[in-house]
């Protein structure tokens, strides 16, 4: 019996341990980052200097050979291109749809609740590959958006044939996935203290005013956020790209995980794909860094520092 109540004792004594228990309640994350995070990027850095395809078990080390050859190859340079412009026009437009309906959402209604879960609806089925198709669809030739310019009596547009506009449609829909960002807008807007309003409402300043003046400062930190976040999602966008259009009309749609993608599994050039990751997490980081350092000029803290 003694014995029984010493390995309670000792058990319960285990557990008391704030260090020891938190790493057993870790253990799954730790696990899990090791397993499927760690190790597949130092292995991926590591094939980055090879010449390794998934095909062949031969692996030959190249070094920097295909970091040069990326700054030579004309579809690499085309597929950064298209994915920065991706990244400028969708980002933007994104933050500013959600920061309006966002806006529209906080004012008193009885429906509110319904109106943010409608709204954020897109962005828990935007990503999936059924929504891409219904995409598609929507902007075939004989769409649902060719049908309304035929009855307004419009040329039709061929928005997947057209190289200069295939990668508009894909735009659109990553704007049209704005719930997320929305619903953090929302949070922020209702944090900004009502007495700012009051004054402001007093001394006379009209809509435009207080928005300017009130509500962007005060959100800004939260503009930062969602700035960085989406910009970071956008640079990976890959699914649109890949049902929608399969990088097409002549690689007008070549987003950069998709170019990733076709080296890696349709081409075999594993070391490749590998170095253009990296590139491309270099890249990432840069504009990030670039973000933050200038975030200084336009982001308000309450303390006055800048």
């Amino acid at each position: 019996m003694s014995k029984d109540r010493e390995r309670t004792v000792t058990f319960s004594g285990f557990f008391d341990n704030d260090q020891t228990a938190g790493y057993i309640f870790a253990f799954p994350f730790i696990f899990g980052f090791i397993c499927f995070s760690l190790i597949p990027i130092i292995t991926s850095f590591y094939y980055s200097f090879t010449d390794y395809g998934m095909g062949s078990k031969a692996i030959t080390f190249v070094g920097l050979k295909n970091f040069l050859n990326l700054l030579s190859d004309d579809v690499f340079i085309k597929s950064l291109g298209i994915t920065l412009k991706y990244v400028v026009l969708s980002v933007p437009l994104k933050l500013a749809f959600a920061l309006l309906v966002a806006f529209v959402l906080t004012r008193r209604s009885s429906m509110v609740t319904l109106y943010r879960s409608l709204y954020y609806v897109p962005s828990l089925v935007g990503g999936s590959v059924a929504v891409a198709l219904v995409w598609k669809q929507l902007f075939a030739r004989k769409g649902l958006f060719n049908m309304v310019l035929s009855d307004m009596g419009l040329k039709t547009v061929n928005w997947f044939g057209d190289q200069k506009l295939a990668l508009y449609p894909l735009i659109l829909m990553t704007v049209w996935q704005f719930g997320s960002s929305m619903i953090i807008f929302a949070a922020g807007l209702k944090e900004i203290p009502s007495t700012y309003y009051e004054a402001a409402k007093i001394d006379g300043a009209n809509g435009w005013q207080t928005f300017t003046k009130i509500t962007l400062p005060c959100l800004s930190p939260i503009i930062l956020y969602n700035l960085v976040m989406q910009t970071i999602q956008a640079f990976m966008s890959f699914t649109q790209a890949f049902v929608i259009t399969q990088g097409g009309p002549n690689n007008g749609t070549l987003l950069y995980a998709l170019n990733v993608y076709n080296q890696a599994f349709k081409y075999d050039h594993m070391g490749y794909a590998c170095a253009m990751s990296w590139f491309m997490l270099v890249v990432m980081s840069l504009i990030t860094l670039v973000i933050f350092k200038t975030s200084r000029f336009w982001v308000f803290s309450e303390g006055g520092e800048d």
